[in-house]
């Protein structure tokens, strides 16, 4: 559960976002473009960037000089085949484990959460010892 409460705390609301931010969406954002072997134009082309600027404007995003907002990003994802709340977790476990959640049909996904709800209700009765 505090997977999907960190995954769901992750997405930006109002579009406002910090200098962490910005450099945690650059670092994700040039990751999963080199791990799809797209060009930095053919990224901001697919993403629907006007092509004279696809190429500097995705630039500028992955090394932090502008951020791109959610909606591009949204686009970027689905290009990606990533999660969008991937490209704002700063931790790496929690955005692994969105990453895989992602990949994952329906019922591997009710199976891994059910699973998960077992785990967190078992610790949660353990008692704690001093």
């Amino acid at each position: 559960m505090q997977f999907l409460v960190a995954a769901i705390a992750a997405v930006p609301t109002l579009g406002i976002q910090t200098f962490g931010e910005i450099s945690m969406i650059s670092e994700r954002l040039k990751t999963a473009r080199l791990r799809a072997k797209l060009s930095q134009e053919k990224l901001g082309k697919l993403a629907g960037i006007d092509p004279t600027s696809a190429s500097a404007r995705m630039n500028q995003y992955e090394r932090g000089k502008h951020a791109p907002d959610y909606r591009l990003m949204t686009r970027v994802a689905e290009i990606l085949n990533m999660p969008v709340s991937w490209f704002y977790t700063a931790d790496d476990e929690q955005a692994r484990l969105q990453e895989l959640f992602y990949q994952m049909d329906a019922q591997t996904r009710r199976n891994l959460l059910a699973q998960a709800e077992r785990m967190v209700s078992t610790v949660e009765k353990t008692p704690v010892t001093a």
